[in-house]
């Protein structure tokens, strides 16, 4: 009798160890770390660029619409550097020939919010998220009769720019945060500058379009 006894706890035992199993739910996507996101590398905060102008942390209806990736990380429209005579392609130049940030590219006399601007000096401001060494920083702006309802090409500038700063090796390594004195051109109506920053460690550089009213 006692062995009997024994043995059906025994049996119980393991019933209720088995039923108990059965409750266990196994997750099989367990959490995962965050992705760690490496910041890279600048834009126009000051006047604000098309790109910047795109962060929603900017409230309507000053805010660009429409953007795409660039609303998340405008500090990323990097391509080949060499404007005016290499770099990104006509008709890409915004994106900076980036496949990534295309709405950059789109191009209407009415598409995007502009910035007040008038003819004379004016401090250009770069954000950057990660330094390099720098070889240049360029500001263009587009020809008086550009044609705002077209793609930005080459022939939408005036090539030769408006402000510079050009550097010899060693390249200076600039702060996160670096600004600039141009002296704007007469313009009237919807003007686009491009600011241009040619690192020395890449063969890139970092493009921001500012669409401007005079």
């Amino acid at each position: 009798m006692k062995k009997f006894l024994l043995l059906l706890s025994m049996l119980l035992g393991c019933a209720q160890v088995m039923a108990e199993a059965e409750n266990i739910t196994v997750d099989h996507n367990p959490p995962q770390p965050p992705v760690e996101i490496v910041p890279a590398h600048g834009f126009v905060s000051s006047p604000a660029s098309r790109a910047t102008l795109c962060r929603t942390a900017i409230p309507a209806p000053q805010h660009n619409t429409g953007c795409g990736a660039v609303q998340w990380e405008p500090q990323s429209i990097e391509g080949p550097q060499g404007f005016p005579s290499g770099g990104p392609p006509d008709g890409q130049i915004a994106s900076g020939g980036n496949a990534r940030f295309p709405e950059m590219n789109q191009q209407t006399a009415t598409r995007w919010v502009r910035v007040p601007m008038q003819a004379g000096n004016r401090t250009f401001t770069w954000t950057l998220t990660q330094t390099h060494i720098t070889r240049a920083w360029q500001v263009f702006i587009t020809q008086q009769n550009w044609n705002p309802n077209a793609p930005l090409t080459r022939a939408s500038f005036n090539l030769s720019p408006i402000c510079q700063q050009i550097f010899s090796p060693p390249y200076p390594r600039p702060p996160m945060s670096f600004s600039m004195n141009c002296t704007i051109p007469a313009r009237t109506g919807y003007q686009v500058l491009l600011a241009v920053w040619t690192v020395g460690d890449t063969p890139n550089a970092f493009y921001q379009v500012i669409d401007a009213q005079f």
